[in-house]
């Protein structure tokens, strides 16, 4: 029968599973984001909590997020918690778009017959708005 006790992975064990230089999650740790226990030896031994806290970072992080706003993220007790997470969200958002865009110059690319994209007018639409904040620059 399994134990329901919870068994503590090594720093070594943690970071060979999601693929991680030990360093990275000692900084973490270091800028407040994890808080793994300690053995008597005082090797830091990662439990459930910890490993779903890693997850959240690398997911995070993935998406755009610093480690500053990760922290904010995870701390429960964070007055600008929304603030944060509404900024992220408007970032993703402006980011979503831009990626809108590309895609739909880079398939405009495939099917386009001119031999020096930059010169078809049609693909030229997809950074019109770009070409605009550089030449209102200029004045």
């Amino acid at each position: 029968m399994k134990s329901s006790v919870e068994t503590p992975w090594s720093v070594g064990e943690v970071a060979a599973r999601f693929d991680l230089p030990t360093n990275v999650l000692r900084h973490w740790e270091t800028v407040g984001l994890l808080r793994p226990s300690r053995d008597d030896a005082g090797r830091r031994r990662y439990g459930e909590d910890e490993v779903v806290r890693i997850a959240v970072i690398q997911r995070s992080k993935a998406a755009g997020m610093s480690l500053e706003q990760i922290g904010v993220l995870l701390d429960d007790g964070s007055a600008g918690r929304h603030h944060v997470l509404q900024e992220h969200l408007d970032d993703l958002d402006r980011r979503m778009e831009e990626m809108r865009r590309s895609r739909e110059m880079t398939e405009h690319a495939m099917r386009c017959r001119s031999h020096d994209i930059a010169t078809c007018p049609r693909f030229r639409e997809g950074v019109a708005d770009v070409l605009a904040g550089f030449r209102g620059e200029r004045g």
